[in-house]
């Protein structure tokens, strides 16, 4: 089956997401189109679900809950105590539906977008890193350098972001998804578990 037309998605977003919502979706789609063409992805897929990953974002956290509910998608502990978590899981259901998403590396990149897994696919791992590293964000610490490795070594590149990901929640005080630390370890360890 063909994928949607990625005009046709550009458009949607831009009319459901906040406009500074938007802007950081454009960031990640064209940041993971850039790695894409660096690492021999399919660009396509890149930009849709670069474009899409944040599709359930500005939905209220009761009607991102509603949607699990009503769909039978799983919650987790840590995205009980914080529902904006949500968004991924939401998002890759949206995709499919809504969208008309049928590729499924592209529904588990717009899903494991905020944990990551460990073992993800090439996908996975652009779109997880280019929401972390778009030309948009501006405090994560080392971020010059993680956007230099990134077109470098994608897997050393996602290790730091990962590893500042945890550092700052840990110094934050706020819930880790045990999904994080999981695929933190993995990529640590060589992808050994």
């Amino acid at each position: 089956m063909k994928e949607p037309d990625l005009k046709k998605i550009r458009k949607a977003m831009e009319k459901e997401l906040d406009p500074k919502r938007y802007e950081h979706t454009l960031g990640v789609a064209y940041t993971a189109a850039s790695l894409a063409m660096c690492y021999g992805a399919d660009l396509n897929s890149a930009l849709i679900a670069g474009m899409l990953h944040d599709c359930a974002k500005c939905l209220s956290n009761e009607k991102k809950i509603s949607i699990c509910k009503k769909h039978n998608l799983p919650i987790n502990p840590a995205e009980e105590k914080n529902p904006f978590l949500l968004h991924a899981k939401v998002g890759s259901y949206l995709a499919s539906k809504k969208y008309g998403v049928t590729d499924p590396d592209i529904l588990n990149a717009i899903l494991n977008h905020t944990t990551g897994r460990p073992d993800m696919s090439l996908l996975e791992k652009i779109v997880w890193l280019s929401d972390y590293i778009e030309p948009g964000r501006k405090q994560a610490p080392n971020l010059p350098e993680i956007r230099r490795i990134a077109f470098e070594n994608l897997d050393k590149a996602l290790i730091m972001a990962l590893e500042n990901t945890l550092s700052y929640l840990k110094g934050g005080n706020m819930e880790i998804d045990s999904m994080t630390q999981k695929t933190y370890d993995f990529y640590k360890n060589g992808g050994n578990v």
